[in-house]
């Protein structure tokens, strides 16, 4: 895939996991938010937890799963940006959340998405 592609498909990836997390009642307060520390795809609160989400996107599970795509390091560095989000936004929610959103995008019909809670 190009690299144009592949943003393209992580676009939508992102737009489709947005769209599911408000169908499961969460609100999303944030997308794409960067620091100098990296960049969180979606933060949202589930009531009073925030929730840190990271978007992975694949258009074929031939080099795994979605979910594989997110190692131990990759979870550690989205604990370090939760922890810098809320210190950067004064926010003190009752609990923190790390969750993987799962998108595969077949090449006919609709997007396959799963959420997996609490990662990390």
């Amino acid at each position: 895939m190009t690299h144009a592609r592949n943003l393209a498909v992580g676009s939508y990836g992102e737009d489709v996991a947005a769209k599911h997390l408000v169908s499961e009642g969460l609100v999303v307060l944030a997308r794409n938010w960067t620091s100098r520390h990296g960049e969180i795809d979606i933060v949202a609160r589930d009531g009073s937890t925030l929730v840190v989400c990271e978007v992975k996107t694949r258009t074929s599970l031939t080099h795994g799963t979605p979910a594989e795509a997110v190692t131990p390091r990759k979870a550690a560095r989205l604990r370090r940006l939760a922890a810098h989000w809320l210190e950067i936004h004064d926010v003190q929610p009752d609990a923190v959340r790390i969750d993987v959103v799962t998108v595969v995008v077949p090449e006919r019909g609709a997007a396959r998405v799963r959420r997996i809670s609490g990662v990390a």
